[in-house]
């Protein structure tokens, strides 16, 4: 599979300058940064959302937690510009989608909405569903606006930037990060490691419901988490 193309100088200050605006600013909380790099038709990506990630507001655990959303995933740009995606033309319009609605509603749990609505979708096979959600999200459709204008391939070129930079790299999607710990494999406990991660006072109630043995931190999964790999071959997933 391709990675990204060359980039010149100006175009990486340009794309560094608006991953400044999309990164969220340091919290004197102690809030745990959670950044959740997929892809929009991932349906191992889509499963995480809907029925992992969304606990996150169900629980009350996201007043601890600063949640970055990353549509980019395994996704690519050929030597022309042009977007090719894991799954095909849609994912990489739903992707620039997913992007411009971060960007135009800020507001976690706003845009989050939005995402879960598309993700439902996409895991009952029915992702041309998708302009519903604005509805249900209780949204305007502007973001259809910012991704027919162009802006949204300025922010998924951003989204693929940061993606690239990872350290280590990504090696499948959803590929989920609590402030600096990639965790690879074990992402459908990210709630554990969050509550382990929160220095703030006191610790969320959620928490307390959480199991918080070290030694969990300590063992990979044992091969039962799905994802969709990089090395995939395109429109496949593992």
């Amino acid at each position: 599979m391709g990675r990204l193309s060359r980039w010149d100088a100006p175009a990486v200050t340009a794309l560094l300058m608006l991953l400044l605006l999309l990164s969220p600013s340091p919290s004197a909380s102690g809030k745990v940064t959670v950044s959740v790099y997929y892809e929009a038709l991932c349906p191992f990506c889509a499963n995480f959302i809907v029925y992992h990630l969304v606990k996150l507001f169900e629980n009350g655990l996201i007043t601890a937690v600063n949640l970055r959303m990353i549509p980019w995933g395994n996704a690519w740009i050929q030597p022309d510009g042009a977007f090719s995606c894991q799954h095909g033309p849609d994912e990489c319009m739903l992707n620039a989608i997913e992007a411009c609605t971060i960007s135009i509603y800020p507001d976690t749990e706003k845009h989050f909405r939005f995402i879960h609505c598309v993700e439902g979708f996409t895991v009952q096979n029915r992702h041309n569903e998708w302009t519903k959600c604005f509805d249900i999200a209780q949204l305007s459709a502007i973001p259809i606006d910012c991704y027919r204008n162009g802006h949204g391939k300025l922010l998924e070129q951003s989204y693929a930037y940061e993606t690239t930079q990872l350290n280590p790299p990504h090696r499948f999607v959803p590929w989920v990060i609590v402030n600096d710990k990639p965790l690879q494999e074990d992402y459908q406990n990210f709630m554990a490691y969050v509550c382990k991660a929160y220095n703030g006072s006191p610790a969320p109630d959620a928490c307390r419901s959480i199991m918080l043995d070290d030694r969990h931190y300590l063992e990979s999964a044992n091969g039962g988490s799905q994802v969709c790999y990089v090395t995939s071959p395109r429109n496949t997933t593992s």
